[in-house]
C-alpha cells in the first residue's frame, strides 16, 4: 500500500449548506415542493460546489453532503431493518466552555438488516458529472458501519431477528459491501467512512457509557475493525478507502474528547483502510504519539485546521505541527485537511462561507510547501 489520495491537501466531505438549498428542504418538508424540486435545486448548488472546490485546488470533490440532515440518519435509514429513535442525550462543548444541548439520533434495529436499493450512487453520478478538473476525483462519504451498533448497543439490535451477535454484524458488512459493489460499479473509487465511534472510545466517559450498555471498550474495538473490513469485501484494489474518526459535530461545539491511544493499535493495524482522518486542531485530541503505531503503506490525514472556529490558523504554526507529527510518522505517510466537516448536520458551524473557503485554501497552500 503506497500513498492513494489524490493530494495531500483533502477534506472530510460536508460543507455549509446555501441558503437556497436550506430553504427548499424547510418548503419540502412543509409540503410546498416535491422531492423532485427539491433536488433540481440541490444539484443546482451541488454543480457549483463542485466548481467552487475546484477553484480552490481540491482534488477529492464532494457534493458538501447538501442532500442530507444528518451526516449518517440520511443513509442508515435507507437500509431495510433500520429505524431512528430519540438520540442519547450529550451535552456537546464548545470554545466557550457553554454546554449544547444535543440529542444526535440513534439507529435501532427493527429486523433483518439488508440493502434493498441502491442509496448514494445517482448522487454519485450526478456528483461525478460535475468534477472536471485535472487530477480530480468525485469522493463519498457515508457513515461508518459501526453506526448501527453503538449508540444503541445490543438492546438496540432485538434477539429474535439476531439471536447471534456475529449474524447482525455479517448482515450489516454485506449491506455495505452490496452498496459499495453499487458505486464502484456507476465508477466509484474514493470512499469515506464517517465514524464517531472509535473517536468516543478514546474518551473515559463514552467508555463507561459504553460498559453500562454491556460493551468492553477495549475488545469492541477488535469487533469494529472486522465488521469495517468486511465492509469492503469484493472491493477492487483500485478504491481508496478512508475513515474519518469524529468526536462529533454539531454548531461547532463537540461530544467527546481523548487521544488516540486506546484505539490506535488495533485501528491502524487492523483496519483495512488506506488512510485515516484524525481530527488534531486542538488539546482535546491529545499529542501524536498514537501516530507510532501507524503501519508502513498507510496514510494519516492530520486534521489541523479547525472547522469549528473562525480565526485563521498560521501556515508557521500548522508547518511546525507537521513536524512534531513526522517524529511519530514518516512525513511521506502524512497529508492535510479540516479536522472534521463543515457541516456535520444541516444547521452548520458557526463560521462564514469566506472563513470555510480561506481554510480549504489554507490547506492546499500548505500541502503544497511541505510536500511539494
Amino acid at each position: 500500500m503506497t500513498f492513494k489520495l489524490p493530494s495531500r491537501a483533502d477534506h472530510v466531505g460536508s460543507f455549509l449548506r446555501p441558503q437556497s438549498v436550506i430553504e427548499a428542504r424547510d418548503r419540502h418538508a412543509a409540503g410546498e415542493i416535491d422531492a423532485a424540486a427539491l433536488r433540481q435545486i440541490e444539484d443546482e448548488a451541488i454543480a457549483e460546489l463542485v466548481k467552487w472546490q475546484e477553484s480552490l485546488g481540491i482534488k477529492a470533490v464532494t457534493d458538501g453532503e447538501f442532500r442530507r440532515k444528518f451526516f449518517h440518519t440520511d443513509f442508515l435509514l435507507q437500509l431495510s431493518g433500520v429505524e431512528e429513535t430519540g438520540g442519547i442525550k450529550k451535552a456537546f462543548k464548545n470554545d466557550k466552555g457553554v454546554d449544547v444541548e444535543f440529542a444526535p439520533p440513534k439507529m435501532i434495529i427493527t429486523g433483518k438488516v439488508e440493502h434493498v436499493k441502491p442509496i448514494q450512487r445517482a448522487d454519485y453520478e450526478f456528483l461525478a458529472g460535475q468534477v472536471s478538473a485535472p487530477g480530480a476525483m468525485a469522493k463519498v462519504a457515508i457513515p461508518s458501519p459501526t453506526m448501527l451498533h453503538f449508540r444503541a448497543g445490543r438492546a438496540g439490535i432485538p434477539e429474535d431477528a439476531y439471536p447471534q451477535m456475529q449474524d447482525f454484524y455479517d448482515d450489516v458488512a454485506k449491506a455495505y459491501a452490496e452498496e459499495l459493489a453499487d458505486l464502484v460499479d456507476a465508477g466509484c473509487r474514493y470512499v469515506q467512512l464517517d465514524d464517531t465511534n472509535l473517536a468516543y472510545l478514546c474518551d473515559t466517559g463514552h467508555r463507561e457509557d459504553a460498559q453500562n450498555r454491556g460493551m468492553d471498550p477495549d475488545s469492541i474495538t477488535h469487533d469494529y475493525a472486522r465488521l469495517i473490513n468486511a465492509s469492503f469485501d469484493g472491493a477492487p484494489e483500485d478504491l481508496i478507502r478512508t475513515m474519518h474518526l469524529c468526536r462529533g459535530n454539531f454548531r461547532s461545539s463537540w461530544a467527546a474528547e481523548g487521544g488516540y491511544e486506546p484505539v490506535a493499535e488495533v485501528m491502524f493495524n487492523e483496519c483495512d483502510i488506506d488512510a485515516f482522518f484524525l481530527e488534531y486542531d486542538d488539546a482535546r485530541s491529545g499529542d501524536f504519539s498514537p501516530l507510532r503505531f501507524l503501519p508502513k503503506g498507510k496514510t494519516v490525514v492530520l486534521g489541523l485546521v479547525s472547522t469549528k472556529l473562525g480565526e485563521m490558523e498560521s501556515k508557521d504554526d500548522i508547518k511546525r505541527r507537521i513536524d512534531e507529527a513526522a517524529k511519530y510518522a514518516p512525513i511521506e505517510q502524512l497529508a492535510l485537511s479540516p479536522q472534521c466537516g463543515f457541516a456535520s448536520t444541516v444547521h452548520g458551524n458557526d463560521i462564514t462561507t469566506q472563513q470555510q473557503a480561506d481554510k480549504i485554501r489554507l490547506c492546499v497552500e500548505v500541502a503544497e510547501e511541505v510536500w511539494g
